[in-house]
């Protein structure tokens, strides 16, 4: 096992119309229209570069309310416990998030976003391009979700969702 230390920096924050954990849907797609933005600090604002020309990008990002780990959860979408590696929960070992929002617009260091479903002020980790010809796939699983129906997804996916 490798027991070396792996720091993280952020390299900004991300901003959004989330106030309470509790009202935050639970994947992007239940977000769709609430815009936010993603201050990135200004250090990094020359790897923004290209860019502009992706429809998406991937937000990567601490889970920095997170206060336990476990590897055993009920998530939202199922009434079953699932392993944490078989969700996209905040309980993790390592407080790492991600998020696949739609690019609005660049100006300077702010990327302007859409389908944020991510806590006013958490801490940016990285950003990566959402590339079609990488990151879909056909004929894909989504192990134990793919036995919910999509009504279901969708009543229990806004949560408590105010607009």
């Amino acid at each position: 096992m490798n027991t070396k230390t792996i720091e993280l920096q952020p390299i900004g924050v991300i901003r959004s119309p989330h106030k309470a954990l509790s009202e935050i849907p639970i994947q992007p797609v239940f977000c769709e229209g609430i815009e936010g933005r993603v201050e990135l600090d200004v250090q990094y604002q020359a790897g923004l570069k290209g860019l502009e020309g992706f429809s998406h990008i991937y937000l990567f990002f601490s889970f920095h309310k997170s206060q336990k780990t476990c590897l055993r959860i009920k998530p939202y979408l199922s009434d079953e416990e699932q392993g944490v590696f078989a969700t996209r929960a905040p309980h993790r070992p390592n407080k790492i998030g991600m998020s696949l929002v739609s690019l609005l617009r660049v100006v300077d260091n702010i990327i302007h976003i859409s389908g944020v479903d991510i806590l006013d002020g958490t801490p940016l980790l990285d950003i990566k391009p959402y590339v079609r010809r990488y990151d879909s796939r056909e004929n894909a699983s989504s192990g134990w979700q793919d036995a919910i129906s999509d009504e279901a997804v969708y009543a229990r996916g806004r949560r408590n969702l105010k607009r």
